[in-house]
């Protein structure tokens, strides 16, 4: 199986391209209520600005009137002391209504982008799914998910607050202090910022390659769970628990040079920040001994950098995780523009199957460009007739049903429905009309009304029960204690492999479409319920067009017609008494099963 087209690489990452990508999710079209909780929060966060670089210049008032030459005025000292506590209150408080105004923004924008990624991977080619580990997409999903909400709240209420408080800041310094500080404060910022982006980058680095690791670790353990069985089979567990810690100690290793980096970055911030305080509470000092500032003015230049080292120190955490989210963000979008292999044409009108025709008209496919499967495959199913198609292992049998369904698209010929082609008509329809058997039934960790009645929407519980009459599952089902609200469990394991194959057909008859495809709908079952399905096919193809893909031609000898493909070419067709007279590849396989056959009856005897 060729790999899927190429995505993006990790070199190719654009961060303002991933973030005018959300823009859409923050600002949607046709949601002014959104957007008026956006202004709202944004307006909060103006507010608690302000009374936050009005604190300062409270203490300072109330410092300066308590430190006044001759009686001090208590009840001025009292009145900045209640304006500082005040406004602390307030900030809180602004701060928490902003939060509650915004909380359903980031909540809907989640929503939304998860909804758009989850239908988007529905919509990739069977090609895409067949080549990517389920763990590394759910984990894919999850951290892009994950990042949306943090990376809001920090762009909103954090970086641009603090480019706003930076200006204040300057312009205050400026008035009160003079331009030395303003220079040494900008300067010291600028540093900050440089370093902080330095190191950030090295650490992001680490960080892609941790989520790489945790992603194949994850994978790991995915794909062991999944075939559980099969390491019991083949007593691997020891195995699989040395390759899953492989993967594990790889991501501990990466985990640990990550949290190293995170000390160093922290230990070079508290250096420049403190450098900083350092330089400009002793330039206040100095000025306070030449008699131009006054105590207050010590307290003052203290808390508002401490009040500016507050996001400064979260700036470095917050750029992490706006550059970690972009990250995450960019891989989930590279997921949704993943080509679609298989597209509706413009316009494509709805298929409408009547009569229930199929036809395959000069079809070429392979998965490989380099190994084609079918080779100008041409063959036509009556409406109302059974058709079974059969031939040894890799003559593209199975293909069929692929092509059949548009799970692929064929690279020359053409495939009919009612004359129509049906790489020219909506896909939804065409699988609307079109029920299956697979041969390797997957059932939902669900009920099993769940899975039978996913079948049809909406139907009604006398359906669904005679559909599992019909598949010859109802009695199996009446002897369980919970009956039809009985959990089948991951992939239905709890379920034998001939249930689950019965299941399969009660989905697929309730969904009752003008057109069944079995493909080895009966391999998984006993003899006897094996003649008892049989037996309902048959009743139910009555009234539809079937194709049967069988390995056993003791299931089909009664078609109306047998198409016998080997490597691609159709051989043989005709009726089964028919070909057995032809002497050709039909009558050899079966004299091959008959003689195989013998042994075992034999021995049941």
């Amino acid at each position: 199986m060729p790999p899927d087209y190429p995505t993006k690489s990790k070199a190719d990452f654009d961060g303002w391209g991933t973030l005018r990508r959300f823009l859409p999710y923050l600002w949607p079209a046709g949601r002014r209520d959104l957007k008026a909780r956006i202004v709202g929060a944004l307006i909060m966060v103006l507010a608690a600005k302000a009374i936050i670089l009005a604190m300062p210049l409270a203490m300072k008032g109330a410092i300066d009137t308590m430190a006044a030459d001759g009686d001090p005025l208590t009840m001025v000292a009292l009145g900045f002391v209640i304006a500082y506590v005040g406004a602390r209150i307030l900030s809180l408080v602004f701060d928490q209504v902003r939060n509650i105004v915004f909380e359903r923004v980031g909540q809907i924008a989640t929503q939304d982008l998860a909804e758009d990624v989850f239908a988007r991977l529905h919509q990739l080619s069977l090609r895409f799914h067949l080549s990517r580990r389920t763990g590394e997409v759910t984990k894919t999903i999850e951290r892009g998910t994950k990042s949306i909400d943090s990376m809001l709240y920090f762009i909103l209420f954090n970086i641009a607050p603090t480019l706003v408080e930076l200006t204040a800041v300057a312009v205050i310094f400026y008035a009160l202090f003079g331009w030395e500080l303003v220079v040494a404060t900008g300067v010291t910022v600028v540093l900050y910022i440089a370093v902080t982006r330095w190191i950030t980058e090295w650490r992001v680095k680490l960080r892609a390659e941790m989520n790489d690791l945790d992603g194949r670790a994850l994978s790991r353990a995915v794909d062991s769970l999944l075939n559980f069985e099969t390491v019991k089979y083949f007593g691997a567990e020891k195995r699989e628990e040395d390759r899953y810690a492989s993967a594990a100690r790889a991501y501990a290793e990466a985990a640990i040079k990550s949290e190293n980096s995170l000390g160093l970055l922290n230990i070079t911030q508290a250096l420049i920040t403190n450098g900083l305080m350092a330089l400009a509470m002793g330039f206040v000092v100095w000025r306070w001994s030449q008699g131009a500032l006054t105590v207050g003015d010590l307290t003052a230049v203290n808390l508002y950098l401490m009040q500016l080292f507050r996001p400064l120190d979260m700036l470095g955490w917050v750029y992490r995780t706006i550059r970690q989210g972009l990250v995450d963000m960019a891989e989930m979008f590279r997921l949704m523009d993943t080509q679609v292999e298989v597209i509706d044409v413009p316009g494509a009108p709805a298929l409408v199957a009547d009569p229930p025709t199929v036809a395959f008209d000069n079809v070429v496919f392979g998965y490989d460009p380099e190994r084609t499967i079918l080779h100008g495959l041409s063959f036509e199913v009556p409406a109302g007739s059974r058709v079974a198609i059969v031939g040894p292992s890799g003559a593209g049998k199975s293909t069929i049903g692929r092509l059949l369904f548009r799970f692929y698209d064929p690279q020359a010929g053409r495939i009919l429905i009612a004359g129509q082609d049906i790489a020219k008509v909506q896909q939804q329809s065409l699988r609307e009309a079109i029920g299956i058997v697979p041969q390797d039934s997957v059932l939902f960790n669900d009920t099993l009304r769940y899975n039978i009645a996913y079948g049809r929407e909406g139907a009604s519980e006398g359906e669904i029960l005679r559909a599992a009459d019909d598949a010859a599952i109802l009695p199996f089902i009446e002897k369980l204690p919970d009956g039809l609200e009985t959990e089948v469990g991951e992939r239905g394991l709890k379920l034998s492999g001939g249930e689950k194959q019965r299941v399969a057909i009660a989905r697929t008859l309730l969904k009752g479409p003008p057109i069944l495809l079995f493909d080895e709908a009966t391999s998984a079952l006993d003899s006897g319920t094996e003649q008892d399905i049989l037996g309902t096919l048959q009743r139910v193809s009555r009234n539809h067009t079937t194709l049967a893909i069988a390995h056993r031609l003791s299931t089909i000898s009664d078609a109306d017609t047998i198409l016998v493909l080997d490597d691609g070419h159709l051989e043989e067709q005709g009726r089964h008494a028919d070909l057995l007279r032809r002497g050709g590849l039909y009558a050899e396989m079966w004299a091959r099963q008959q003689a195989e056959s013998e042994p075992t009856a034999e021995a049941a005897e």
